[in-house]
């Protein structure tokens, strides 16, 4: 058992825990990675979370439509955005990668 382990983190976590945090998060940009690079997809957007599917909405079009059961999900340690990890639906079942980072707002 690991030091962070045994402080209660998990280093990656399932869609259906974070699925209510996520829904209607507003999006600043999304990257996807691609082997060891980061690309920029998408500009504004948000995720939504319905009938047990999450669904990453940039630029105007769907990017990732995964099963929560299948998502795999992390927050960046900054808190700025998420990792989502899953097979595409859109794409027969493609693994995507996708960080979507947040929109600011002061509270």
């Amino acid at each position: 058992m690991g030091l962070f382990s045994k402080l209660g983190f998990k280093k990656t976590s399932t869609g259906e825990q974070h699925s209510a945090a996520l829904h209607g998060q507003a999006i600043k940009y999304v990257t996807e990675r691609i082997g060891e690079e980061d690309i920029v997809v998408g500009r504004g957007g948000s995720i939504s979370v319905r009938n047990g599917e999450l669904l990453l909405f940039s630029s105007d079009k769907i990017l990732l439509r995964a099963d929560l059961k299948t998502l795999d999900a992390s927050y960046l340690l900054s808190g700025d955005g998420v990792i989502l990890t899953a097979p595409n639906k859109d794409e027969d079942g493609k693994e995507r990668k996708y960080i979507a980072y947040f929109v600011y707002y002061r509270k």
